[in-house]
């Protein structure tokens, strides 16, 4: 499935911070994985997003307060922070999410200002990718379907967590039974980038 890239499309690019990636507190193995093809498709987009977990010390996805993961991602930390090897000069916004202790921050939309400055800036359709597949990348997907963006999940631009093994494979079908796109990037044409 061939996609062009036009100027009402916009790229998420979702937590790629040093608490996900190989070495971190909550690393990803395969994350190293994602950065070429970022970089590869992060110029052909007019606007691009970055999310990042920006938690408070208390946050309740930590074990210690009842939650799944160990902590991660302690706003103002080395470990929230992006990762060298993402290009910010091609990043437009940030955006923190999880910001809130009883919520799960897992979507790039959740109680932040994602979707209306997308709609701002006229965008109609988003490629979301970045870390990790299986939580957050599925999550900020679905949200923005759920919004009414039209939504393309770029595999290999993606990593998971695979808690257990499957979850990415299980993550992307229940992406495209959702009615989203998945491809990768040699996928993807096109050249719209005119910063806004």
């Amino acid at each position: 499935m061939s996609v062009t890239v036009g100027p009402d499309d916009a790229l998420i690019v979702v937590d790629v911070q040093h608490d996900f990636l190989p070495g971190g507190a909550l690393a990803v193995a395969t994350g190293d994985r994602i950065f070429a093809p970022i970089d590869a498709l992060a110029p052909r987009f007019r606007r691009v997003y970055a999310t990042r977990d920006w938690h408070p010390l208390d946050h309740s996805s930590y074990a210690q307060y009842g939650g799944p993961w160990p902590v991660h991602c302690v706003a103002g930390t080395r470990g929230a922070a992006f990762d060298a090897r993402l290009d910010l000069e091609k990043v437009d916004e940030v955006i923190d999410k999880g910001v809130d202790r009883a919520t799960d921050g897992y979507s790039g939309f959740a109680a932040t200002q994602l979707a209306s400055d997308l709609r701002i800036h006229g965008v109609k359709r988003v490629f979301v990718c970045g870390l990790a597949t299986d939580y957050c990348v599925k999550a900020t997907a679905l949200d923005a379907h759920a919004a009414g963006f039209a939504t393309v999940v770029v595999a290999d631009a993606s990593a998971p967590v695979d808690v257990q093994p499957g979850d990415e494979a299980r993550a992307l079908d229940e992406l495209r039974r959702a009615g989203i796109d998945v491809v990768r990037s040699e996928d993807i044409t096109g050249n719209a980038r005119v910063r806004v």
